[in-house]
């Protein structure tokens, strides 16, 4: 499979399907079948409709979409995305809130490699903007990325973690979700073992494979089942000639949205059919439910070959961080070490990617910090997106999070964490 051939086969059958879909709705919608009132028409218009926009989102990067913030003040303030450092594989992003004063709390959210834009998570930004100073690790599309640029791998993500984390300060809180909970992990506690005084005030870990053994879940069994060169045989793949980073190895996010979408199968299948049937009654919208959410679930980028497989291999075959064996340029990381950061551990109920008891293994590991200095929470009935999006993160666990900072920071609360109402646009 490692071929730009299969890469550039894989392009052409997304890119045919986006065609086949902009056809069928340009022939539908011709007005002489106005004269042949006919349902099978608008049927066929609104297959195209949604066909053409769902695989012309897998090449498009999502924008944040956050214009304005309600401030104390009750005026609207503009954001602006800036950026504080750049590097070939990500950069360490701002969201700046013109004309309010710097906020007490400093939060820096940790996003996913696997398979999405950091916009994954922009339900999570916006809903804290309102009470924090938001700083976000955004990660590079590996097919944008030349092959000059070197490699990237697992130890290359943590050691761009310490470097975002040190240059922001100790006064942050630091907020990992899902597959970077356990590099986070590991990050903090080299900083805590090198550069104590770079540590952060907090670390918030929400639903992440610390200890994959703890809860095996169908994405744990999948990488038992597979041996690692069955695993680069089947998954990787050169980039093809259309981009930068021609001839560089990825794991392409097509195939990643595949695996999830595949799941999830009826779920998936049973919203399309319900979409198209909405659009063919005229009673569907731009920017309705179905439209925002596979705007940004359909929008996939490729992971590094070196990245995708080391994560694989360490985390979930070797457990390196539940063994407590991680390293870091020949350097074994001691989460151990880590004795003054205080640690939370978010987990949902019914998450079916990194089940309960996944992510709480990393308070077992924090052998070196006291008791109180350590909360853990498992939502009941969310799954593994209602733990950092939706109903469950806004009225449950942000109001608990925001809690937890204040609890364990020098700066004063400037309003209640549960009160505050989130107004961002």
């Amino acid at each position: 499979m490692k071929s730009m051939f299969s890469y550039d086969l894989m392009e052409s059958a997304r890119n045919t399907n986006e065609w086949l879909g902009a056809s069928a709705r340009a022939m539908a919608s011709y007005p002489v079948w106005g004269l042949v009132p006919h349902p099978m028409f608008k049927v066929m218009s609104a297959w195209g409709r949604v066909t053409e926009r769902s695989f012309a989102r897998m090449v498009i990067k999502p924008d944040w979409g956050i214009r304005t913030v309600v401030g104390e003040d009750d005026r609207d303030h503009l954001v602006e995305i800036e950026t504080l450092v750049d590097r070939p594989f990500g950069s360490l992003i701002h969201f700046k809130v013109v004309g309010r004063d710097p906020m007490p709390r400093r939060v820096l959210l940790v996003a996913p490699m696997s398979g999405h834009y950091s916009t994954l998570l922009r339900s999570t930004v916006k809903s804290l903007l309102p009470d924090c100073d938001v700083y976000v690790t955004d990660w590079h599309n590996a097919r944008d990325i030349p092959v000059s640029a070197g490699k990237f791998d697992i130890e290359d993500y943590a050691a761009y973690l310490v470097d975002f984390m040190r240059h922001l300060g100790p006064d942050i809180h630091v907020v990992a979700v899902c597959q970077p909970v356990p590099i986070t992990l590991a990050a903090t506690a080299l900083l805590a073992e090198t550069d104590p005084a770079a540590q952060p005030r907090t670390l918030t870990l929400i639903g992440g494979p610390v200890d994959p053994d703890a809860a095996p879940t169908e994405v744990t069994d999948f990488g038992r089942r597979l041996t690692m060169g069955q695993l680069e045989h089947l998954a990787i793949q050169r980039v093809g000639f259309k981009y930068a980073g021609a001839g560089r190895l990825v794991y392409p996010g097509l195939l990643q949205l595949a695996s999830f979408i595949s799941m999830n199968m009826d779920r998936h299948a049973q919203a399309f059919s319900d979409k198209i049937t909405a659009a063919a009654k005229g009673e569907d919208g731009e920017r309705d439910a179905h439209n925002r959410f596979y705007d940004e679930y359909l929008s996939v980028m490729d992971m590094t070959a070196e990245f995708y497989l080391s994560t694989v291999e360490r985390i979930f075959k070797n457990r390196e961080i539940a063994q407590n064996t991680f390293s870091v340029a020949g350097h074994q990381v001691d989460i151990g070490k880590i004795t003054d950061v205080a640690v939370h551990v978010i987990e949902g109920e019914k998450d079916d990617i990194s089940a309960p008891g996944q992510c709480l293994a990393a308070l077992g590991l924090c052998t070196g910090l006291p008791e109180s200095k350590k909360a853990s929470h498992v939502e009941p009935g969310a799954g593994h997106y209602g733990i950092f999006a939706g109903k469950s993160w806004r009225n449950n666990i942000r109001p608990l999070v925001l809690d937890f900072f204040d609890a364990n920071s020098s700066a004063p609360r400037r309003r209640s964490a549960a009160k505050t109402a989130i107004r961002a646009v």
